[in-house]
């Protein structure tokens, strides 16, 4: 017996032979997770093979890619591509190198931003209206988040309401929408039940729906019965393609095929002290220790990729995370945030729900704590994480986290590029200093405002190895040093500026057990 889903039921080369030249379309997923690889590879496969479609403009929120040749650096080619409107690039470093040589037309927005832009498109509001940006180079008064010469579109605009100064992203049409999801029943209704993430998939089968364009599917298996309503993340209505993909290319995340915890809870969180790994002494330790320790009882916190993951770790063995809920921007609230290629998952969350609404509850500062990766720093307090140089690897749910947190704890080495350090239980010594200096005069780009977030009035430490400053109303403080740290021989020679320094105390002595 024929159903509602078996019309729809077809190869990935079918479905995507359906995407015309010229056409804008959005891909969801977050690194790996809920990516649609089997579509992205057969959208690519035509292209090569038939020089087909072109012109396309690709949106998508979080970064998806394994910094290789998943992901979206399959849409990475010269013709295919004509506008690129993203939240993160690092995952996907072929499609930055063509932004960097002018080949395409590119954004960065906030990933939180692009994904509540979705719903905006799909209820045919004017666009995403939200604070998220101000102060920042997404800012249209610092380039509008325009990557290169060649963009000249202004997408962001600088709007006053009641006095108050907004950004206005501006909607636009979605003609192609490309979501996974794990299983689709008799009517072609989407569930996510062995997804680490849901994501944006309602929003984005909505926008190409309403928009009276494609909605295409990735799926693992078809269901023989229909699911629970209370189960379906994307209704079949929307769908109207849905490919049946290989189990090589519907990984759970691109670091591993499948993972239970990820879509499961733990009966107590006594089990992540019993299994988490020590992490090794040394730089990334010492900083995820410290940063540990302004992570309040019952606080609800976000940690960001990268340095600050190790926060998790460290937590865990503490015993903490029976105090603490960890969240994470992609949904997940609760648990042990995955990292590496899973991130985006959370090990044996409390509960996961869909993206926009994550950033909706981040924007409105639900947040008590974040700690988030910082690459350059100036003297005002102002951070780059999204370009350096030819570097691009844009800001994903930076922005929308750093400017909307009570208390935020940015994190990295005091140098970048090989330091070396060693502790001998009583003194710090630095046996090899980074190649590069992160505390700079001005940065490349303004990534978080220091001037916005003494606006808000936010808590902001900055922490590496060796000294701990926080924002003040006059420029970055020195608050601490690493016990066996000179000031004048380890941290002031490899700062471009000189810091407040008032009254420094020692490091606590916690952040250099091993």
């Amino acid at each position: 017996m024929s159903t509602p889903r078996d019309t729809k039921i077809c190869s990935a080369a079918e479905a995507v032979a359906q995407i015309a030249s010229g056409r804008t379309l959005v891909c969801g997923g977050f690194v790996g997770a809920a990516h649609p690889e089997s579509l992205t590879s057969a959208l690519e496969k035509r292209f090569l093979d038939t020089g087909e479609p072109r012109g396309l403009t690709l949106v998508y929120a979080a970064g998806q890619g394994d910094g290789v040749k998943r992901g979206l650096n399959h849409l990475a080619h010269t013709g295919l591509l004509k506008r690129v409107i993203g939240g993160h690039w690092g995952l996907c470093p072929s499609l930055g190198a063509m932004a960097n040589d002018g080949l395409i037309e590119a954004y960065n927005f906030p990933q939180g931003v692009i994904c509540q832009l979705l719903r905006d498109i799909a209820a045919d509001r004017p666009g995403c209206i939200t604070h998220i940006g101000l102060g920042t180079f997404i800012d249209p008064e610092q380039g509008g988040g325009r990557l290169n010469r060649r963009t000249t579109e202004p997408l962001v605009e600088r709007i006053d309401l009641n006095g108050r100064a907004w950004l206005w992203y501006k909607a636009m049409p979605i003609h192609v929408g490309l979501v996974r999801a794990t299983a689709a029943d008799p009517f072609g209704n989407l569930v996510m039940d062995d997804e680490a993430i849901i994501g944006e998939v309602l929003p984005i089968a909505q926008a190409a729906h309403n928009n009276g364009g494609t909605v295409i599917a990735q799926v693992k298996r078809l269901l023989d019965r229909p699911v629970s309503p209370q189960r379906v993340s994307v209704p079949g209505i929307l769908v109207d393609r849905i490919v049946v993909a290989d189990p090589v290319d519907h990984d759970q995340t691109f670091a591993e095929s499948y993972n239970a915890g990820y879509c499961q809870p733990v009966p107590t969180t006594q089990a992540f002290h019993a299994t988490a790994e020590p992490m090794a002494f040394g730089p990334r330790r010492i900083i995820a220790s410290r940063a540990c320790d302004e992570l309040k009882p019952n606080a609800i916190a976000n940690l960001g990729i990268g340095m600050p993951e190790g926060i998790a770790r460290i937590a865990a063995e503490r015993g903490l995370l029976e105090h603490v809920t960890l969240t994470v921007e992609s949904g997940p609230i609760g648990g042990m945030p995955a990292g590496g290629l899973s991130f985006g998952a959370a090990l044996h969350p409390q509960a996961i729900i869909d993206q926009p609404s994550q950033f909706d509850f981040y924007d409105g500062r639900g947040l008590d704590f974040a700690a988030l990766g910082a690459a350059q720093i100036d003297r005002h307090g102002n951070v780059n994480v999204s370009r350096f140089g030819n570097r691009m690897p844009g800001v994903g749910g930076f922005v929308n986290i750093s400017q909307t947190a009570r208390r935020l704890v940015f994190c990295g080495t005091f140098t970048a590029g090989g330091v070396s350090i060693a502790y001998d239980g009583h003194a710090l010594r630095i046996i090899k200093e980074g190649r590069e200096h992160k505390f700079v005069e001005r940065v490349e780009q303004v990534s978080f405002s220091a001037e916005r977030s003494r606006q808000i009035g936010q808590e902001v430490l900055y922490v590496t190895e060796r000294a701990v400053f926080q924002l003040t109303d006059d420029g970055l403080e020195l608050l601490e040093l690493a016990p066996g740290v000179d000031y004048d021989r380890d941290v002031r020679p490899h700062m471009a500026f000189e810091p407040i320094v008032r009254n420094v105390r020692l490091m606590p002595g916690q952040s250099f057990e091993s």
